[in-house]
């Protein structure tokens, strides 16, 4: 695994994990004593599996005692959790929280705007939004270097220069979703001489052999770590905002105390976007265990303990 901006010694959780002192050895960890936790995640991207592992091993490091629940099923089941108490935690995206959950319609004009718009909602529902990560993941056009750098492109506008020879690829409902390919259109004014539907996951080997010229992909995509691939910016932000923004139920944060929320904001506060493709590479690329790509993460950051090797 690629080790990534490792922190400074000390820039570490509150807890014990990071110190070496005598007195630190014998101070309880603030996560002792206090009720069982569950951290929430989904089985349907590698991502969401290293998100729930980051979360849980930090909370462990903490001296809480976590359970990782990797199945919470779809939307109105994670928060039937939450309600209920068998989750405790777990990390959503800002715009599948504004409308799937709030139900807000139309386009938030910053991140920000989404986040205190989903806050306000959740607030008001016995439920709170921890930090926004710093990543987002949302839909977007990728190319590749050479195509790029052969045509200056850099933001999708730029597309309005090789339309007459642009294939687009990605899945079929990329044509008919929203947001898709009639926003990406209308919003930045050029229209591809074709569209050629994609298996899920084959858009990347399709750029390499050149049958499409620019292709939906997910701006956290493993392949976007390397220097084979562009992605382009999407300056009217016509995809949205994907940033992470854990849920936590109140009782939860009155259970579980200070660190609790400290710890889960620290975390979120190192995922940026560069961090976060080179994690889903080393488990969707390299084919690494995202619970050991957590692991190595959490340690260079010096919020888990080394592990020792045998």
């Amino acid at each position: 695994m690629t080790v990534l901006a490792v922190a400074a010694a000390g820039c570490g959780s509150s807890g014990s994990t990071g110190g070496t002192s005598a007195t630190t050895a014998t101070t309880p960890l603030p996560g002792q004593g206090r009720p069982p936790v569950t951290v929430g995640d989904t089985n349907v991207y590698p991502e969401q599996f290293v998100l729930g592992a980051l979360y849980e091993q930090a909370l462990t490091a903490e001296g809480f005692s976590v359970s990782l629940n990797r199945n919470i099923g779809p939307v109105e089941v994670r928060i039937k959790a939450l309600e209920s108490g068998t989750v405790s935690v777990y990390p959503e995206y800002i715009n599948e929280w504004d409308t799937s959950v709030a139900g807000y319609k139309g386009h938030f004009r910053s991140a920000r705007a989404a986040y205190e718009a989903g806050q306000q909602y959740a607030l008001l529902n016995d439920m709170q939004l921890l930090n926004p990560t710093p990543f987002s993941d949302t839909g977007g056009l990728g190319v590749t270097l050479a195509y790029a750098v052969g045509n200056g492109l850099n933001a999708i506008g730029d597309l309005r220069r090789v339309q007459a020879t642009l294939t687009i690829g990605g899945p079929p409902q990329f044509q008919s979703d929203s947001p898709g390919l009639n926003q990406i259109e209308q919003t930045y004014g050029f229209v591809p001489t074709a569209f050629k539907a994609l298996p899920v996951g084959a858009q990347y080997t399709a750029l390499d052999q050149n049958t499409v010229q620019a292709a939906a992909v997910n701006t956290t995509d493993g392949q976007i770590a390397s220097a084979q691939y562009v992605l382009l910016a999407d300056p009217q932000h016509v995809f949205g905002w994907g940033n992470v923004v854990p849920v936590v139920s109140q009782k939860a944060l009155l259970d579980e105390g200070p660190a609790f929320m400290a710890t889960i904001n620290e975390v979120s506060a190192l995922l940026t976007p560069q961090v976060m493709r080179q994690l889903n590479a080393d488990v969707a690329v390299l084919g690494e265990d995202p619970v050991k790509v957590a692991q190595q993460f959490l340690e260079a950051h010096h919020m888990v303990p080394v592990a020792q090797s045998s």
